[in-house]
């Protein structure tokens, strides 16, 4: 772990980050399956996905208002408690209903868990550092997102799938008490003033013009949803039908493209931070919306695994850098706000990019679909290039006007 890592804080964070990302990994893994065993179809199994992602949208706003009454310690070891209910939980539910609603609640919970991180992250990492420091959280975060599946894979071999959601449950425990006990308690951001203090405190910003300010981050991250969600349901259809890769050659591909970003995210925070957080972001999206109108062209699984591996290392390590750039933007006060808001946009993203996908692919074809996924990235590159001003290091003078 880098030495610039000076807040023992942030170190906490990172280690339960990874052991709430390893019980992400394994429910993730198994939710389908499970869902599929008991007997549900795939249009019930899209209904639940759209209601997790419903409550992800609804309670993000809430998320931050909790955090402003109560601190981000607070909210963040509340939610990883909700969360690890609802995924112990879940295996053992009855009926569809139950299932919908814990599903919702497991929704709410993960994005608690999200903005109340994020507002402890950017608020104990100094600005000229955020980039290196959000990467590294997206690193411990996706490092679990990739052993939860493989260690599910292996458990169920052994025993039912049922107690691997437990197991599952157990990392998302482990998280939460040691948050709870190791944490230091954020100060409330509603909290009293101190006697002696005489000066009135200056009100937060409002949220509309909080989100004027990060507008590029909430593009960025509301298109990498977007990207996210219609790639993992939709990729694996195209090459099976289009591009005769078999399933076992398919599963090979999103650990590719895990593999990009985990060895990517951080080289590319490090740049963030000495070169412009909007000018990496406007560098990495280019690439990465030319690696997918290439994949569409590509026929052997070499080139394919090669693409995949590259929109990694690109679009995936746009996240942390939109995430730290919206943290130098606005000041310390507003960071939950403006967590709330960033992640409206990124559940948004997963929200609508599968229905809209699907409605591609049925009327015009899979390629089709590739091909608005890189023009949604191609609009994103217009945009930073309009507002390339957004970056407090273009306003300080470090960065000239892109060239159109």
């Amino acid at each position: 772990m880098s030495a610039r890592v000076l807040d023992p804080n942030v170190r906490l964070l990172y280690k339960a980050t990874f052991l709430f990302g390893m019980a992400c990994g394994i429910s993730i893994s198994l939710t389908a399956l499970h869902l599929d065993a008991i007997g549900y179809t795939k249009t019930d199994i899209g209904w639940l996905a759209a209601i997790f992602a419903l409550g992800i949208v609804l309670f993000s706003l809430p998320a931050g208002a909790l955090i402003r009454r109560f601190s981000a310690k607070t909210t963040l070891v509340a939610s990883l408690a909700l969360y690890t209910a609802c995924l112990t939980a879940f295996p053992y539910l009855p009926s569809f209903e139950s299932i919908a609603a814990v599903r919702f609640v497991d929704g709410a919970s993960s994005v608690g868990i999200w903005v109340a991180s994020e507002t402890i992250l950017l608020s104990r990492t100094r600005n000229e550092d955020k980039a290196h420091f959000t990467s590294l959280y997206a690193i411990f975060l996706s490092s679990g997102y990739v052993l939860g599946p493989a260690l599910a894979n292996g458990l169920v071999r052994v025993m039912p799938m049922r107690p691997v959601f437990v197991v599952a449950g157990a990392f998302a425990l482990a998280a939460t008490i040691y948050l709870a006990v190791r944490l230091e308690r954020d100060v409330p951001e509603r909290s009293e003033p101190a006697p002696e203090a005489t000066e009135p405190q200056e009100k937060p910003s409002s949220a509309l013009t909080i989100l004027r300010s990060i507008k590029t981050s909430c593009f960025a991250t509301f298109a990498y949803g977007y990207f996210q969600s219609s790639v993992v349901l939709f990729l694996p259809l195209f090459l099976t039908e289009s591009k005769g890769v078999t399933r076992a050659q398919a599963v090979v591909l999103p650990a590719l493209f895990a593999l990009g970003m985990l060895i990517f995210s951080n080289p590319a925070g490090r740049a963030a931070d000495r070169f412009g957080r909007l000018r990496v972001m406007r560098a990495l999206a280019t690439v990465g919306a030319l690696m997918i109108l290439g994949f569409v062209y590509l026929n052997t699984f070499a080139m394919m695994g090669a693409a995949v591996f590259m929109a990694g290392a690109t679009l995936a390590a746009i996240t942390p850098v939109s995430l730290a750039l919206q943290g130098v933007i606005v000041e310390k006060k507003n960071y939950s706000r403006s967590n709330a808001i960033y992640n409206v946009f990124y559940a948004s993203g997963m929200l609508m990019g599968p229905p809209i996908s699907s409605q591609i692919i049925e009327r015009r074809g899979a390629a089709e679909m590739l091909f608005h996924l890189a023009a949604l990235w191609a609009a994103f590159v217009v945009f930073t290039i309009i507002f390339y001003a957004d970056d407090p290091a273009a306003a300080k003078g470090k960065l000239a006007a892109p060239s159109v």
